[in-house]
């Protein structure tokens, strides 16, 4: 994500801890004694977003959607495995209607308290078993605001919307286990009135027309993602298809406003694409591409799997390399709790200056001092961001990638890059903290860096200049 301020991201945190209170647990068929999973996977700073008890394995999302009304209709079928045996399981929805609930085909019986959906399967699932709930809800999806004035979640345009859910909003559009230590494969399937253009992340499968003129497009992500970087874009765009790193389809898009103004750079996707890969290793998605919106409806850019989504007012060179790399850190190797947002945003920081440094000739250690300089940069550690207000703050961004630098100039370039690319490859598609990286960097490193991250990383205040 492009750096913003989020002073009222301390009030979403509060407004997530509404719980559903299940008592005990039955016995289903078989003999199994559940008993519920739990509301809240404790994230330091969410503790109540995600739920306990069961691992997505994939979301089979079919969404309607009428601009004219506001109003989506969906069905979210969820695929899952049980990690213990379960009586009840909890998914994140905020506001919309729940119609009709299923679990294997079965009627389920639901509650709704707060932002917690709590089904109750008519039989007890067994830890191990693979199961299938399906939700049939309905509504006008209400964004969610924080207080300094920035949204996130199903965003309401003239002719359309944008989906962005950085860190909470795609509650607001499917229910789902949304936090980013359950990540899943998705297939999507958007109707929208004829005329408007739907697009979603990783790879177009589909266009039909339907009775009634409408039309339907469908999307597939077939690589694992965590709920926060999907997305969806409904209104007139205009598109560009290109091809990257030989085989990678890249697909992007602009409102028709912005379109001609914003082509030159959506060009050079590929390009960037190819530069990265040569310092990040493999690019680890089937799809690429990139969104830009009018201004007005975003106050800030998205890293957003496979299709970064940017106002056009921030669609930018160094924006578009800083999305792009979060495609490696933070959409493929993603934090384990959002505690971590450092290894993604100050990655995708450095990534800014690596690419200035080799491309446009500044050298890294140019921009490290310019941050070193600046005092909002050391309001408190990267590491251990001291509230959910503080998720998007400087020193998350700018002191992130100085630990990078100064980790760089400590180990040598050899291995820095070793530790970079290697790091991409080791977490591919799964989670880490920030301690599995201090861990990753000592191992190839070959020596306790113990020092670097108890100033850089740990540390309070500024430092002695380097």
């Amino acid at each position: 994500m492009s750096q913003r301020s989020r002073t009222g991201i301390a009030a979403l945190a509060a407004a997530l801890t509404s719980l559903a209170l299940l008592a005990g647990g039955c016995t289903g068929a078989g003999g199994v004694r559940g008993t519920p999973g739990a509301a809240g996977l404790r994230d330091p700073l969410f503790p109540k977003l995600g739920n306990g008890g069961y691992d997505v394995g994939h979301y089979g999302l079919t969404l309607a959607y009428d601009p004219a009304s506001g109003r989506l209709d969906g069905t979210a079928e969820i695929t899952a495995r049980a990690t213990q045996d379960l009586s009840a399981f909890d998914l994140d929805l905020a506001g919309l209607t729940v119609r009709r609930a299923t679990v294997d085909g079965a009627p389920a019986a639901y509650n709704r308290a707060g932002n917690e959906l709590t089904l109750r399967p008519r039989d007890d699932i067994p830890e191990g078993k693979e199961f299938r709930a399906a939700v049939t809800y309905t509504g006008v999806p209400e964004p969610l605001t924080d207080a300094d004035g920035s949204k996130e979640g199903w965003l309401r345009t003239a002719d359309g919307a944008v989906a962005v859910g950085e860190p909470a909003g795609s509650m607001t559009w499917f229910p789902g286990n949304h936090h980013p230590s359950d990540k899943a494969t998705y297939d999507l399937t958007l109707t929208l009135p004829a005329g408007l253009d739907g697009l979603s992340n990783g790879v177009r499968t589909a266009t039909r027309t339907e009775p009634g003129g409408r039309v339907t497009t469908v999307w597939h992500t077939a690589e694992p993602m965590a709920s926060y970087l999907a997305t969806v874009a409904v209104g007139h765009y205009e598109t560009a298809s290109a091809t990257a790193l030989g085989a990678v389809p890249v697909l992007t898009a602009a409102e028709a406003p912005v379109a001609a103004g914003s082509a030159a750079l959506r060009g050079e996707v590929p390009g960037i694409l190819a530069r990265q890969v040569k310092r990040f290793g493999p690019y680890p998605f089937s799809a690429a591409g990139a969104l830009v919106t009018k201004d007005g409806t975003l106050g800030y850019a998205l890293e957003t799997q496979t299709r970064p989504v940017f106002p056009a007012g921030s669609f930018d060179r160094t924006t578009l390399v800083h999305e792009q790399a979060h495609q490696w850190f933070g959409n493929s190797v993603t934090l384990a709790s959002w505690r971590d947002i450092w290894l993604n945003e100050g990655f995708a920081t450095y990534a800014e200056w690596l690419y200035d440094e080799e491309y446009e000739h500044v050298p890294a250690r140019t921009h490290f001092e310019r941050a070193f300089a600046q005092d909002a940069n050391w309001a408190f550690p990267p590491a251990a961001p001291p509230t959910a207000e503080n998720l998007f703050d400087p020193p998350v961004y700018q002191r992130g990638a100085m630990v990078l630098h100064t980790l760089r100039e400590t180990v040598g370039d050899r291995v820095f890059d070793e530790i970079l690319r290697g790091w991409a490859a080791k977490y591919r598609h799964a989670n880490a903290s920030t301690d599995d990286f201090t861990a990753y960097a000592e191992s190839v490193a070959g020596r306790d860096l113990g020092a670097l991250w108890n100033v850089w990383l740990y540390g309070d205040g500024r430092p002695d200049r380097p």
